[in-house]
């Protein structure tokens, strides 16, 4: 995913399922990609910045979602990165709640193009919020783990955690 700007501020996050980088804009939580995970930004011109507010509160929230004390994240989230037909996927998979998964197909019905479930999976590969935006919660049509791009181990330690396995 290409961002449109270098105003970015990163952070690091050590997570129980690894290092997790994350990256906020002036409008909010822009990433959250763990460490070798599938469609890894191009970072150039981003700025470390450990003290950004948006990232000490999404680490913080973060810490306590994988303590298993936080179910819901209240961030200020910044998707003006994808386009609108990925924003609008990543908008229904915010609406999934924790403990629940649904289907690529029940997905793409919701965004009202049933016939787009190929296009619905790459925008949820794409997604640039893992955890916080739950694209972990969505699953094949017979309930079977299907792609993710932080790894099958991670999505399902992720749906443990929620209760959803």
């Amino acid at each position: 995913m290409k961002f449109k700007t270098s105003h970015l501020r990163t952070a690091h996050f050590d997570s129980p399922l690894g290092g997790i980088t994350l990256a906020a804009t002036d409008q909010g939580l822009a990433g959250v990609w763990f460490d070798q995970q599938r469609h890894w930004p191009d970072m150039t011109g981003w700025v470390p910045d450990a003290d950004h507010p948006v990232l000490r509160e999404a680490a913080a929230q973060l810490r306590d979602y994988f303590a298993g004390t936080r179910k819901h994240f209240d961030l200020p989230l910044d998707l003006s990165h994808g386009t609108a037909f990925q924003q609008s996927v990543w908008q229904a998979l915010l609406a999934i709640p924790p403990g629940q998964t649904t289907s690529y197909g029940a997905l793409s019905a919701g965004v009202g193009n049933p016939a787009a479930v190929r296009a619905v999976g790459a925008a949820v590969g794409r997604n640039p919020l893992s955890v916080i935006v739950p694209c972990h919660r969505v699953l094949g049509t017979d309930g079977s783990l299907t792609g993710y791009a932080g790894g099958l181990d991670r999505k399902a330690a992720l749906l443990e955690l929620e209760g959803a396995r």
